[in-house]
């Protein structure tokens, strides 16, 4: 069977009719009548009867149905999903993120978008540098945004903003709240660690060893934000993106930039051979002015 044929016999079947299967595909009826027959011929075998009006299913017909429907039904969210990508107020959009833009940026992007575009669903997953490719490569996200990512075969990589990294510090420790801070100026406090988090990391540590200063840590962590919940408790000074530092600061708790700045960009990543969704694409602007 053809999809025209598979498309009329379900029609035909859930109606009863001729008549009724030509109103809901908006054909004419001689048009829906030929094609049957076509179908018909094509099987070797009758799919109805005419029975006082009706076209009632023979039992070829009624042993048919249940592959027909599964096709049917494959057959329309095909036609639903074409429909979708028309539109941007429909659709799924897939995004790997870098975990310190979920504290505001990402939130806020998504609250702006979807109150132009309620009926567009979101799928969020955090991902960090080392394990961007495969996300991308799996299809697990339609696009990415890294902190200062390395160049990956395959994937193009759009610098879109620029950030920086910035001190956290208890407001005890620097009371006049400065704007600046130098890496000298932090060797006298406790440093909260996190120098094996990516390229971020190295970053720091090729201005400590420019800089040739020697900082005192006992607290090691892997995550940035738990390095800034150990600084909102006191347990010294640490040195984190500004999204993450944005995403905590308190009445106690303040953030400084370095004095010279240390700077990154800020990438969305996606698939070369692979065009980003349109609704996805449609998203992005809202994404980056948060960025």
């Amino acid at each position: 069977m053809r999809l025209r044929h598979i498309e009329i016999f379900h029609a035909i079947y859930t109606t009863g009719s001729i008549t009724n299967a030509a109103k809901i595909l908006h054909v004419s009826q001689p048009s829906v009548s030929k094609v049957l027959s076509h179908a018909e011929m094509q099987l070797g075998f009758n799919l109805f009867e005419r029975v006082k009006g009706r076209l009632i299913p023979t039992n070829e017909a009624e042993m048919l149905f249940d592959e027909v429907d599964k096709i049917y039904q494959q057959m329309r969210s095909i036609r639903n999903t074409a429909e979708n990508i028309k539109k941007t107020d429909f659709g799924n959009i897939s995004i790997g993120v870098t975990p310190a833009l979920g504290f505001d940026v990402l939130p806020n992007a998504i609250s702006a978008f979807q109150a132009d575009h309620p009926k567009v669903n979101f799928t969020i997953q955090t991902v960090h540098n080392d394990e961007v490719t495969k996300a991308l490569f799996e299809h697990k996200c339609d696009f990415a945004v890294l902190f200062s990512p390395a160049t990956f075969a395959g994937i193009t990589c759009q610098p879109c903003a620029q950030s920086e990294l910035v001190v956290m510090y208890p407001k005890a420790l620097f009371s006049e709240s400065p704007a600046e801070l130098s890496l000298s100026q932090l060797t006298e406090y406790p440093f909260i660690d996190i120098s094996d988090s990516g390229p971020l990391g190295d970053l720091l540590w090729t201005r400590i060893m420019e800089e040739n200063v020697d900082l005192q840590s006992t607290i090691k962590v892997q995550t940035y934000f738990i390095a800034a919940r150990m600084v909102a408790r006191g347990a010294g000074v640490c040195v984190v993106d500004k999204y993450t530092a944005q995403g905590n600061v308190s009445n106690d708790i303040g953030y400084a930039s370095f004095s010279p700045k240390l700077s990154f960009d800020v990438s969305l990543l996606h698939l070369e051979g692979r065009p980003i969704p349109r609704v996805a694409e449609d998203f992005i602007p809202y994404l980056i002015e948060q960025i």
